[in-house]
């Protein structure tokens, strides 16, 4: 590059990333005038609005379709059925999604949507509405799915060397299985979409979508059109959490193609308990395992089987499934390894992408394994964790080296340090002591997550950036903004590549076409691929601009600098051009003002039959420490106080990274610990139907959730090379150190029983889940009264299996 601008990691003199700025759409959040799709509902004529016909049953065949009674309903305009669709009739990319179904597959699961002048006539039109079903078994957990064998999409093992001889040779084994329970996205704003026709009959879809080249795809292929028909637009979402990334497109058929049929604009919007019901969440998962430790507790080998509850459809799973199975490993070296993974087929709505992308699901396993055999082993869980980190040389079982291992090192000591973690387990043991009925658990626990998305080839991005005449920019990216402050870091990437303040700088809402081929903004590259395309465009405008500078100075173009809207030559100060100006002056001499900008990610390579390659870029590290208060007569517990030391290279906008990590902390803390997701498994007439429909009966974190104390920790000195100005991912990572949590809740309840005592903690650890497992800790008690007291480690056995 040239200009004194360097690789794509280096940073210019005075630059506009790095500041801490507030939110871009700060001020419209607050004061209630930013605006969402539904808002738009308002601001359009005639607007017609959408309402499922939902099955009662979670696996049947529809018989008959009446809608004779919902077109006599006052103010029903059409009922829409398979029969109006042109074109494909599936809503999703493997063509297992039917849009308008013959079989129901999920309770709630719509096969037709009523379209009413108003969402009171909709609704009444689809209460309206006959259908005859004949009900079919249902399946409905993953363990229905299990004994039936039903399983789909293809199952992926990653392994390294030999995992039986490794278990063989170990001195101390262990075995056991873990439920890890899904979660509900819960975003503020529903699934919503606003379709219209335009004069040349031009598909207009306003849609609150983490995707909107696949919307745009999926419209298309519903309503039989070439993808340049369908226009798809995001102007920002109020929270998506990857619950936006696959599910919203049918939706946006279903309003699309009613406006097709009707000529009016259609809008659907989800309610919440329509939204939670139809919708899928964060995969459950069942993981069966048997771990090896060697004579100096180091971790010698693992087989584990993971199995997803997927849902009626594949939606995501596969990669789900994948992520899982690379990141069963976290932070630790395992020489010997092998993991099955496989996608379980239910009749549930179908699961798909939240916040992590199953490295959650796949982290928590070896955090609950080494949780629950570090009392066995007599040690304590950090030093047991500790002990078997990365270190630099070694690679990940699927064949990438793991760079940067000597963070994880450093990332802990810090936060050691930070936190006073060893003074702090004094405390807390003596607090124990003094304390027969409730108990304080300390635990601290690291993070390695890798970044970028499995399949390669979503690895890129475009960017189109206008300079006009006056010297202000418009760029336009493929990223969506639901509230994570992409668009502020994107405007904070154009303002330092052009040297101009970001005042200058004004963001205009995603849409297809204006960047083509988008990839979702999803698995925490949005600010990486899309930041470089932006620097990529802004960079193209500059070096045009840089040889008409040239001539006014009297240098070498590659000697001009911009800075914070200056045009001077390096070395030189006697004589400079504002930015404004120079532009004017290019304008008038005919050089180019606009580019487009993209970015493909380098270095990446990904066999997915072998599950062997190097699919991330690059690692993102961290490490918490939380302290929490259990009541032994309740399992009611609290946050006390929580420490963070995050790994987001050089920070883009510290504020905007700040507020990721919390609030990933606090949703982490959400999945493990109080979200619980209920279906009835009975059955009665209602079986596979969701319990926990609202937030009166669906537990999310609240402020009451916040720990007291809160401290987080940029980690510094951590410049990413061959990443835009250095930084690093921050959007998924943070949600993994919540581990943190609920592993100082398993040191809580372990505790109130004897020295050595394995915690069997179900997740989510809710209140009544550590009610039992603090009962289990005092029946141990009772049942060993020559037990070493309380704090004291164990003798490690021998052996040891059942955990």
């Amino acid at each position: 590059m040239s200009q004194g601008y360097g690789p794509l990691a280096d940073r210019p003199h005075r630059p506009a990333v790095g500041l801490e700025v507030s939110h871009e759409s700060a001020d419209l959040h607050v004061t209630g005038q930013a605006l969402y799709t539904q808002d738009l509902v308002g601001r359009t004529y005639g607007t017609l609005h959408a309402w499922p016909v939902a099955a009662p049953h979670a696996h049947a065949r529809l018989v008959a379709l009446s809608t004779e009674a919902a077109d006599q309903v006052p103010g029903v305009v059409h009922v829409l059925t398979a029969a109006d669709v042109p074109g494909l009739n599936d809503a999703g990319e493997k063509h297992d999604e039917p849009l308008f179904p013959t079989e129901v597959m999920y309770y709630g699961h719509a096969v037709a949507w009523v379209l009413g002048e108003t969402l009171e006539a909709a609704r009444q039109g689809a209460a309206a509405v006959t259908a005859d079903y004949e009900p079919l078994p249902a399946l409905v957990s993953v363990h229905d799915a299990i004994a039936a064998e039903s399983f789909q999409g293809t199952p992926r093992t990653v392994s390294r060397g030999d995992a039986a001889a490794g278990m063989a040779r170990a001195k101390y084994r262990f075995e056991g299985e873990l439920e890890i329970g899904g979660q509900e996205h819960f975003y503020l704003e529903t699934q919503a979409a606003l379709a219209h026709v335009d004069e040349n009959g031009q598909i207009f879809v306003q849609s609150s979508t983490q995707h909107p080249s696949e919307t745009q795809d999926i419209v298309a292929h519903v309503l039989g059109l070439a993808a340049h028909g369908v226009t798809v637009q995001c102007l920002r979402m109020g929270g998506g959490f990857g619950g936006k990334e696959f599910q919203p497109h049918g939706l946006a058929a279903i309003a699309a193609l009613g406006a097709t049929l009707t000529g009016r604009p259609v809008s659907l919007r989800l309610n919440r308990n329509q939204d939670i019901q139809m919708t899928g969440k964060r995969h459950p998962f069942f993981a069966t395992w048997e771990v090896g430790f060697d004579a100096d507790l180091r971790l010698c080998a693992l087989r584990a089987t993971l199995t997803s509850n997927g849902g009626w459809s594949l939606d995501l799973s596969e990669p789900v499934l994948a992520r899982a199975l690379c990141h069963i490993d976290n932070a630790y070296w395992i020489p010997d390894i092998e993991v099955h993974g496989r996608v379980a087929k239910t009749n549930r709505a179908s699961n798909t992408a939240f916040r992590g992308f199953g490295g959650p699901q796949g982290m928590i396993v070896i955090e609950d394994i080494l949780g629950r055999c570090a009392p066995q082993l007599g040690v304590t869980p950090d030093d047991l964790r500790r002990r078997n980190f990365y270190a630099p040389g070694q690679a990940t079982p699927y064949g990438q080296l793991v760079r940067h291992a000597e963070r994880l090192e450093a990332i802990w000591s810090t936060l050691c340090e930070r936190s006073d973690f060893a003074g702090r387990q004094a405390e807390v043991a003596a607090f124990n002591t003094a304390h027969p009925d409730t108990k304080r658990g300390l635990a601290i626990t690291p993070i390695k997550f890798g970044i970028s998305f499995n399949l390669t080839a979503f690895n890129q991005a475009g960017a189109l950036v206008h300079v006009y005449k006056d010297g202000s920019v418009l760029i336009n990216h493929g990223g969506t903004e639901m509230g994570q402050g992409l668009h502020t870091k994107m405007i904070q990437v154009a303002a330092t590549a052009l040297g101009v303040p970001m005042s200058l700088v004004r963001l205009a809402p995603t849409r297809t076409d204006k960047v083509p081929n988008t990839s979702a903004t999803a698995a925490s590259s949005g600010a990486d691929i899309n930041g470089g395309a932006v620097k990529n465009a802004c960079e193209q405008i500059r070096e045009r601009l840089a040889v008409v500078a040239a001539g006014q100075l009297g240098v070498n173009a590659a000697d001009v600098r911009f800075t914070d809207g200056v045009v001077t030559g390096l070395g030189f100060h006697d004589k400079q051009l504002a930015w404004a100006d120079l532009v004017h002056d290019a304008y008038f001499q005919r050089v180019q003002l606009w580019a487009a900008g993209f970015y493909r990610t380098e270095g990446l390579h990904w066999d997915s039959g072998r599950m062997q390659g190097e699919p991330f870029k690059y690692f993102a590290y961290g490490a918490a420490a939380a302290e929490v208060e259990v009541d032994g007569f309740t399992g009611a517990y609290r946050l006390r106080r929580a420490d963070i030391v995050h790994d987001v290279g050089d920070s883009l906008s510290p504020l905007i990274d700040l507020g990721q990590i919390e609030g990933g902390f606090v949703q982490g803390v959400g999945w493990l610990t109080l979200e619980d997701l209920r279906w009835d498994e009975s059955d009665g007439p209602h079986r596979g139907r969701l319990a926990t429909q609202a937030a009166s009966t669906y537990k999310i974190p609240s402020f009451s959730e916040m720990p007291p104390e809160f401290n987080v920790h940029l980690f510094e000195r951590a410049t990413e090379s061959g990443v835009v100005y250095g930084s690093k991912a921050v959007g998924e990572p943070p949600l993994m150190e919540a581990f943190s949590a609920r592993e100082a809740i398993r040191q809580a309840v372990g505790a109130f029983g004897p020295a050595g005592h394995s915690v069997d903690l179900a997740c989510p650890s809710t209140p009544e889940a550590v009610y039992w497992a603090v009962e289990a800790a005092r029946a141990a008690s009772a049942a060993a009264p020559g037990a070493q007291p309380e704090n004291q480690p164990a003798t490690p056995p021998t052996a040891y299996a059942g955990v």
